[in-house]
């Protein structure tokens, strides 16, 4: 994986500002330790910064090509799956191919296919390629959105980049933000609202788009969307396919020139790919294949047990990797050290985040990369198969809201009256979810209970596991470890799409068709484990100095975060007995400790970002 970050500007030199690009390219620098390049023209800067995975000679960026003395240039952030086919597809065509780099084959095949190039591509990426001869800028982002796209257009100027601070860092870009991005923070936050970039004028490019900017503007255009249909495979035939394309996506994610290994928490769905990883290693005579595990030091004296981590990883990490053979590296978090990095974690990210959730990513892919550069992580299993609770619960199902969030309501009495009044919190979650069920691609004559299962799916898919991908992106590529999802291999998300609930439920289950899948890949034992989400820490001292910083914030005069929430408010809930207070105010997860950490990293957030509030 690598970190893009361009400009183009038709009214002005851009070889005159090299060393404003090299400023927003410096920003992505972790994204990309091994190597930095640049390529400006008069109208056009593109910078990038790699990180070496696949042909560490032939894959330099900003690559260019001429064909027919026509000139193109790309920078691309990604791994593509199929490029042995587009490889062959192209060479048949008759283009001559110099590299071994996937960077070569898309700049190819945009050259072939022009802004339908996208199609082609199994893989997560984002890119931007240079048209010289019609001036002109196309951009695309992966169809499940697991690589970042952000841009600003400010007057005549049109920028982008892998990460919201290489934007700050032009002087044209302000870190400004209106209704809508204070909305997004205070009430949708941690999750964020496909295509909004918080900043007033900053945007995201959504998932399965891809965008051109030339002389007349900008126009953006979806490339991909779920497609509802009717299925008609029995059972064992759905099961056959799904175990198909799963090993098919495993297989196509575990070629690399780098040491590459696998995320194992016991659980279904990473025990699943490191059991097909084992298997693939050994089939092709590539020796052990190394494990990664994470978990808090002195948890399994706090641990309890609860509707949503109803046991520990530890015993199901042993049972699998002694399963599969491989060499197991476990990983211990120290909960000073978890403290310690909730700021970086957010700057990471570059908003408040999934706190704990976030900085403990961030530590465990800091010792992972000691050893290896690529992992392949079980990452949205759930969502496309159905694993939360809020799937299989009637009072989550029929909540009318995003299920993650079911209680926003507590979370206002802590925004400022007068902010409060201005974003109208609860009409902005109401506004924001009718609006993702206006997409969801309806079915005729599905029952109601299918179709409210597609729109939770849909939900889940666009809303909710963007926050995930969001944070297994930023956490990872902080260290420049690359992650890869076969999960959001985009052939299963179609199928499994259209599986009825009824399947996808088998045995009353969460994931039970996976589990069906699995038989025979995974241990017995691992395939009937009940879902247990990612480690968090159950310490006690978390809350507590959660508690103490909130507190001494409280007493602080200039904290930036109260111009945004209500210091009496924050104050008296601080001062309670927090040690029984049960508040799931999102997600599965995030508890009263993590609503604490938000706070405070929304304070951080707003003085290093020097955040200007303009409503």
């Amino acid at each position: 994986m690598c970190g893009i970050t361009g400009w183009v500007d038709f009214q002005r030199n851009l070889q005159d500002h090299t060393a404003l690009l090299e400023r927003m390219n410096k920003t992505l620098e972790v994204r990309g330790p091994d190597a930095e390049g640049a390529w400006i023209k008069e109208h056009v800067a593109l910078g990038h910064r790699r990180l070496i995975v696949i042909d560490p000679c032939g894959g330099k960026q900003p690559m260019r090509k001429t064909i027919n003395d026509r000139t193109y240039v790309i920078t691309y952030n990604g791994e593509i799956y199929n490029m042995d086919e587009i490889r062959l597809k192209l060479l048949s065509l008759g283009y001559p191919l110099h590299t071994r780099s996937d960077t070569e084959l898309i700049l190819t095949a945009y050259i072939e296919w022009g802004a339908e190039c996208s199609r082609h591509l199994n893989g997560i990426f984002a890119f931007a390629i240079w048209d010289e001869a019609k001036q002109q800028l196309f951009a695309a982002r992966d169809r499940i959105g697991v690589k970042p796209f952000f841009y600003a257009q400010m007057g005549s100027s049109f920028l982008f980049a892998s990460e919201v601070k290489a934007l700050l860092a032009h002087p044209e870009v302000d870190p400004i933000i209106g209704e809508e991005g204070l909305a997004e923070i205070l009430v949708m936050g941690p999750a964020r609202t496909p295509g909004v970039g918080i900043f007033r004028d900053i945007k995201e490019l959504r998932p399965g788009h891809a965008l051109l900017f030339n002389r007349d503007g900008l126009q953006i255009c979806s490339y991909w969307e779920l497609v509802s249909d009717h299925h008609t495979d029995d059972l064992e035939t759905t099961a056959a396919k799904v175990r198909e394309l799963f090993q098919d996506a495993v297989k196509r994610q575990l070629v690399s020139d780098v040491p590459i290994g696998t995320m194992l928490s016991g659980g279904l769905d990473s025990s699943a790919i490191s059991a097909c990883s084992a298997q693939v290693f050994k089939e092709e005579g590539r020796g052990t294949l190394s494990t990664f595990s994470v978990d808090y030091v002195d948890n399994d004296k706090h641990f309890n047990v609860n509707e949503f981590q109803p046991n520990s990883d530890a015993p199901w990490v042993k049972l699998m990797a002694e399963a599969i053979q491989s060499e197991h590296h476990a990983v211990m978090l120290d909960n000073e050290e978890l403290l310690q990095n909730l700021t970086q974690a957010m700057v990471a990210r570059d908003f408040p985040g999934m706190a704990d959730i976030d900085a403990s990513l961030y530590l465990f892919s800091r010792e992972i990369k000691k050893k290896m550069t690529v992992v392949l992580s079980g990452e949205c299993a759930d969502e496309v198969f159905g694993g939360y609770p809020w799937f299989h619960r009637e009072e989550m199902i029929n909540a009318d809201t995003f299920p993650w969030a079911r209680l926003v309501s507590k979370r206002i009495p802590f925004i400022s009256p007068e902010i409060a009044r201005r974003i109208k919190p609860l009409e902005y979650v109401e506004a924001r979810y009718q609006e993702a069920l206006s997409e969801v691609p309806r079915l005729s004559e599905e029952s109601t209970t299918e179709a409210r299962m597609r729109e939770m799916f849909y939900l889940n898919l666009t809303r909710w596991m963007p926050t995930l991908l969001d944070r297994k992106d930023r956490m990872s590529m902080a260290f420049g470890l690359e992650v890869r999802v076969p999960f959001c291999d985009h052939h299963l998300v179609e199928y499994v799409w259209n599986i009825p609930w009824a399947m996808k439920k088998l045995g009353e289950r969460e994931k039970g068709l996976l589990r069906y899948a699995l038989k025979g890949i995974l241990p017995q034992e691992i395939i009937d484990r009940k879902k247990s989400p990612y480690p968090k820490t159950h310490h006690p001292d978390y809350l507590r100095t959660m508690q103490k910083q909130v507190l001494q914030l409280t007493e602080d005069a200039q904290a930036p975060m109260f111009a945004l929430l209500d210091r009496q408010a924050v104050r008296q809930f601080a001062e309670q007995d927090l040690t029984k207070t049960h508040l799931p105010w999102f997600g599965q997860l995030m508890n009263v400790p993590a609503l604490l950490a938000y706070w405070l990293q929304l304070n951080e957030w707003m003085k290093r970002y020097r955040v200007e509030v303009d409503i």
